[in-house]
């Protein structure tokens, strides 16, 4: 969500982090495992809101340089302020990165060598705006907007040994050239002491080249078949209205209705053989309509509960589907800062358009995906700013959408079960010092496929630790810690018997210092991503990036 708006493609309901540059960022909420129903389909396993910047009084102006390992550069430079009724932030930047470093432990293959990975570099162009608008306390109105341009290339496998049960063909594909536009219009209206209501609509547009070429040298597609040129469009478009009424001692209810349609157009060339094509010129569009209630109520001092349902439904070619959302949830203060929590959700998420018609994978008989999700903890604030969480959860997936390797097409899985637990835990030992850690096992358990455990690239054991510490003359050091182990994978679905590998555990640990002068109005930072140049894999034959050092300077006034 962008301010609480649905952002995902319309094509494969994905997103892309690069259309929100980080200066554009105020703060970032992840809501994990059972989420408000007002959010509406979609979100299995977690619900991330990105709040942007929004102008304080005055005016300010920020502009930052950005270089480092491959020569990149990053340039960007914002202007926001407010007063009156106004108010409003602006900001623009462009990147470029010729590609990613390998670590120098990376062996090369016959489709990649070492130094940087191939096909891995990047270009955009940014440019973000929002303006308020609030004539008096009761109204509020806002208007964000968006566009970006660029192009990028997709890293392809490293291996390519037919012999090998494990590895998946390479792909040598680019987006040449990509746009993609965005506006929100949202507003609030106070109608009374007890009754609110919030509204928004939204216009989501992406354009952009999809060449799947047929060597690694990236300058023919015209002699494989499965190659192909295309160019691609989805437009993303919806309405949500939320009324709310405060029922002050007998709780809060709101409600949320909603429709959005999204549509997608594909023309171009699909080879079939040698200098042999066929033309491509499809175009598919969906509709999802839904209707939520929620209800908060605090019967007693110490205690909150929260339930909720929504009704959904997707229209499109072949089928309409229909699902619901429930959620319960339920919080208890057993001392003042002692508190148990639980709750229960059903979601749901419907197949998109890269599910239903992708002319490759696409599947127009999928159902939609469910998971029944049971979380349970306990929190605790500690001494020194302390705060201590243990949360356990349970999900039962049912009709996840995976492509299977034997087909070629998208597939529902009968049956996935996720359960594990989490611990994490913060401090401020010292004054000026901050620290945090956490801990999670996550144990998968695949039951759609016989021979398998569990879900593929699904750590097992996840380890995170942070520590800053601000000094009293403006430097800052931030160090980062995260171990991954125990990931699992299997052998393409057409091998029989099943086979299973375990891809290596690693530990990446990242640096930065940072130094402010001018009363905290100029700054120069210099940092490393991966000191130790770990080499590591998230998935087999798909190495990712070594050391990677970057510096930049900061002036605002």
């Amino acid at each position: 969500l962008l301010d609480g708006i649905p952002v995902n493609s319309a094509f494969d309901g994905q997103f892309d982090p690069t259309i929100i540059p980080t200066e554009n960022i105020d703060r970032i909420k992840m809501t994990t495992g059972p989420s408000s129903v007002l959010y509406g389909q979609g979100g299995l396993g977690a619900v991330i809101n990105i709040i942007t910047k929004k102008g304080s009084e005055g005016v300010r102006v920020t502009a930052n340089a950005e270089t480092g390992t491959c020569e990149p550069y990053l340039a960007r430079a914002s202007v926001s302020g407010a007063g009156g009724e106004f108010d409003y932030f602006l900001s623009t930047s462009a990147s470029k990165v010729r590609g990613f470093p390998l670590s120098h432990s990376f062996k090369p293959t016959s489709e990649q060598d070492s130094g940087m990975r191939d096909n891995s570099d990047r270009q955009r162009n940014n440019l973000f705006g929002n303006v308020g608008y609030s004539p008096d306390t009761d109204v509020s109105l806002g208007l964000t907007f968006s566009l970006a341009k660029g192009e990028y290339g997709k890293p392809s496998g490293t291996l390519n040994e037919p012999f090998d049960p494990f590895a998946s063909p390479p792909k040598y594909e680019r987006i040449d050239d990509f746009n993609n536009r965005s506006i929100q219009l949202a507003g609030d209206y106070q109608a009374s002491k007890n009754f609110s209501v919030r509204g928004w609509v939204f216009l989501n547009q992406t354009n952009q080249e999809d060449t799947m070429y047929d060597n690694k040298n990236f300058d023919s597609f015209n002699l494989i078949a499965g190659s192909f040129q295309e160019k691609i469009r989805t437009r993303v478009s919806g309405a949500t209205l939320q009324p709310k009424y405060d029922m002050e001692d007998f709780g809060v209810i709101t409600c949320s209705f909603s429709a959005e349609r999204d549509k997608w157009e594909n023309t171009g060339e699909l080879t079939m053989a040698a200098d042999t094509y066929s033309e491509v010129d499809e175009s598919k569009a969906l509709r999802i309509c839904s209707g939520s209630m929620e209800y908060e109520v605090s019967p007693m001092k110490n205690l909150g509960v929260v339930a909720g349902y929504g009704r959904f439904r997707q229209t499109r070619e072949s089928r309409n589907e229909h699902a619901f959302n429930a959620l319960y949830g339920v919080f208890y203060d057993i001392l003042v800062d002692t508190r148990l929590k639980a709750s229960f959700k059903k979601n749901v998420r419907f197949p998109t358009l890269s599910d239903l018609y992708d002319p490759s994978k696409g599947n127009p008989d999928l159902e939609t995906e469910r998971a029944y999700t049971y979380e349970a903890g306990i929190e605790q604030k500690l001494p020194l700013k302390g705060m201590l969480s243990l949360n356990g959860f349970f999900t039962r997936a049912r009709n996840l959408i995976q492509n299977d390797q034997a087909s070629g097409q998208n597939m529902n899985l009968a049956e996935m079960n996720f359960a594990g637990f989490e611990v994490t835990a913060a401090a401020v030992p010292v004054d000026k010092l901050q620290i945090q850690a956490s801990y999670t096992f996550l144990h998968s358990h695949d039951k759609s496929r016989e021979g398998r455990e569990q879900q593929q690239y699904t750590p097992r054991d996840k380890v995170v630790m942070e520590a800053k510490y601000d000094f009293d003359f403006g430097l800052t050091p931030f160090v980062s810690v995260q171990y991954v182990g125990n990931q699992y994978f299997y052998t393409k679905n057409s091998i029989t018997p099943v086979q299973r590998m375990k891809l290596n555990d690693y530990t990446l640990v990242s640096m930065k210092l940072s130094q402010r002068f001018l009363s905290g109005r100029a700054s120069i930072y210099a940092g490393a991503k991966n000191i130790f140049d770990e080499n590591y894999e998230t998935s087999y034959g798909f190495p990712q990036a070594g050391r990677f050092c970057y510096g930049g300077a900061e002036w605002s006034f």
